[in-house]
């Protein structure tokens, strides 16, 4: 590959993008439209770049938008009218030649605005395509045609995917993928039914083989019991309650304009995005005393989704997956089944990715959103101390949920934003699909001798240990952007020489964080505290400091793995479940923009090493739930549904509560004012 300035091009570029036309504008956070991706393509098939590399072909892996800047936003928010309209502009990475090129792409003129070869450590998201066709080269491989007939398997039946292959102290070797196969055939589950024993690596740039091994043959597990399809159940069947009809006599109690939705006190915008799926931006919610909206979360999204697996022998070792950083929660999403993943009073939205040859790919149905109602409450009091009286108030828990659902390989995940009227947003993510498992000889567990990775859960089947990492990026932006993060430690004091028999009591010991270093927090060694975010230059009427609290489930699990092990190097924020940077805007991923065969420098751990000040200024909150996985029978064949989650309340944000003036609806009709 000949030589080129990319300075020259980089002038060029500047002189053709002033000369270009302008697309329509929508909304500066809306995601790229299937024309704009078009367009995308386009351009830079006829740029200047194209010609220079002398390549015919471009691998897209990264097609997004390319966001202005906050305070650009914020300004424009706040009087469209009196403002320019922006330009949109998207971000690309694409290989070509052996090389990984970053693009900043301006649609509205129809030119590449800047671009760059990247050097360093890691590869970009695979994309579909090459994924597909790796997947082949086994079928025309004489070695692995043998190892599957040694094992009495019909080759027609046999499906292979993609492992990404990690990093574990080699010098780059190239972009290289492993292989997996199973079995189909007798059953939909092919998940339930691996060819053990196998260990396949292919160069996704030659697309050919350059290792095999066949080192033992296993029984594959049988198909009997294994398929989840409904037409391949018979009675009896399993157990179930009657169905239960979700209706809303007076219609849908939110709206939708383009990406924006309004529903109740909340406003928000939710987009699509090639690596995190769903985009939560721009919450605010009104406070009903001066109806004034007050900014809460500038952005929330799935930062990363880390799945290590605990077998470290040579065909499962390498299995330490980084699912949006390495695979990309946009090609993984699923259509929602209306009815099934989501509620008859349900809203949808579709979602738009570039295809590996730039392509726009369309998925139907890619996010919900509906109001729930689970006949539970959101406050209630019965008073009985007045005379002669019995009062019960009671308002029902509305709420409004955004979903969507990544299958990745064998796991699905369920993933909620839900908006609660008190001001709260609870995020849950739900776990289910298929184990991964692993082919044994052990048809009982009193068989099993030596080291053990994980369980016994059907005969000649080992659901093997592992872990689920999902880690939010949490843009909060609490009444305004200046935010401070302080941790209300909780103190026992001992009570000496007291008036009443009380030996002791605990108080509040506020302590505001002033450096990264000061935000970290493990909740497994940390001692009991409220984890408080908050605007310290705006108070309430009583002279409070307004803020949120962050309320952690239970599933805050924190890595066990040994800090020199590489996959917990790549994963090095999963020792703690809490940090907080300083806002950058390129600080997206937590495993850093080129996760596949990444070595942990640029990761959320290596950024905060910079220990900046992040008291009183625009801060971000990384948030990791996790879950030790310890498979069981009930697991098996399929998994139900796991979930955990956090809440976002307010703390001290309104000077009351915002309920206590909700009407209430009684015997399907509201109650008189």
């Amino acid at each position: 590959m000949r030589p080129f300035s990319f300075q020259v091009f980089q002038q060029l570029l500047v002189i053709l993008c002033s000369l270009s036309l302008s697309f329509g504008q929508p909304h500066p956070l809306d995601p790229l439209t299937p024309s704009e991706i078009s367009a995308i393509y386009t351009i830079i098939k006829s740029s200047q770049l194209a010609s220079a590399i002398n390549s015919t072909s471009f691998g897209f892996h990264y097609v997004g938008l390319e966001e202005p800047d906050k305070q650009t936003f914020l300004s424009w928010h706040s009087n469209p009218t009196a403002h320019p309209i922006l330009p949109r502009q998207a971000f690309v990475i694409l290989r070509a030649g052996g090389q990984t090129y970053e693009l900043y792409v301006d649609i509205t003129h129809s030119c590449i605005a800047s671009q760059r070869v990247r050097f360093g450590n890691g590869y970009p998201v695979l994309n579909m395509e090459e994924q597909n066709a790796v997947t082949l080269l086994p079928f025309n491989y004489t070695p692995f045609v043998e190892s599957v007939k040694k094992r009495g398997v019909e080759l027609s039946d046999v499906i292979c995917t993609t492992f990404t292959v990690g990093w574990y102290g080699e010098r780059d070797g190239g972009r290289l993928i492993k292989l997996q196969c199973f079995v189909a055939g007798e059953t939909a589950n092919l998940y339930m039914r691996p060819v053990e024993g196998i260990t396949i690596l292919a160069d996704l740039e030659a697309m050919e083989i350059v290792e095999y091994a066949d080192r033992f043959v296993v029984p594959v597990p049988a198909a009997g019991g294994t398929d989840f399809r409904a037409s391949r159940q018979m009675p009896p069947y399993g157990p179930r309650g009657n169905p239960v009809v979700v209706a809303q006599p007076e219609g849908k109690g939110f709206t939708v304009y383009g990406n924006v939705v309004r529903w109740a006190n909340w406003a928000f915008h939710v987009s699509f995005d090639a690596r995190a799926g769903l985009v939560i931006s721009h919450a605010r919610v009104r406070n009903e005393d001066n109806n004034d909206y007050r900014s809460v979360l500038y952005k929330g999204f799935v930062s990363e989704l880390f799945v290590p697996y605990m077998d470290p022998s040579e065909e499962w070792y390498f299995k330490t997956f980084f699912d949006n950083g390495e695979y990309g929660f946009g090609p993984l999403s699923s259509s929602l089944e209306p009815l099934t993943d989501c509620p008859p009073n349900a809203e949808y939205m579709d979602g738009y990715y570039a295809n590996g040859d730039g392509s726009p790919v369309h998925i139907p149905n890619v996010f919900c959103i509906f109001e729930r109602y689970a006949g539970d409450p959101s406050w209630r009091h019965t008073e009985i101390l007045i005379p002669g009286k019995v009062i019960t108030e009671a308002r029902e828990e509305v709420s409004l949920v955004v979903r969507t659902v990544a299958t990745s390989g064998n796991y699905d995940y369920v993933l909620d934003w839900e908006f609660k009227t008190s001001g709260s947003i609870k995020v849950w993510a739900g776990l289910t699909g298929m184990m991964e498992v692993r082919g044994t000889d052990y048809s009982h567990a009193n068989e099993i001798r030596g080291e053990q990775h994980g369980e016994l859960v059907a005969a000649n089947t080992i659901g093997v240990y592992h872990d689920h990492y999902i880690s939010y990026h949490l843009d909060l932006d609490i009444a305004g952007t200046t935010n401070s993060f302080v941790k209300a430690n909780l103190k026992t004091v001992r009570v000496s020489g007291g008036k009443t028999p009380r030996k002791s009591y605990w108080t509040t010991v506020k302590e505001t964080a002033t450096t990264e270093a000061d935000a970290r927090v493990n909740f497994h060694t940390a001692a009991p505290a409220e984890l408080l975010f908050v605007n310290p230059g705006v108070k309430t009427k009583l002279g409070n400091t307004v803020g949120y609290r962050l309320i952690s489930s239970s599933a805050a699990a924190t890595s066990l793995l040994t800090d020199d092990d590489y996959p917990q190097i790549r994963a090095a924020y999963t020792k703690k479940q809490l940090w907080v940077t300083p806002y950058n805007k390129r600080d997206k991923w937590v495993t850093g923009l080129y996760a596949d065969q990444s070595h942990g420098d640029d990761n959320l751990a290596a950024w905060s090493m910079r220990n900046r000040s992040i008291e009183n200024t625009d801060i971000v909150l990384w948030y990791t739930i996790g879950i030790h996985h310890i498979p069981s029978q009930e697991d098996f064949p399929l998994m139900p549904m796991l979930s955990c989650g956090f809440e976002l309340r307010p703390f001290n944000f309104f000077d009351r509560n915002p309920l206590i003036k909700t009407q209430p609806f009684i015997k399907g009709r509201w109650a008189a004012t």
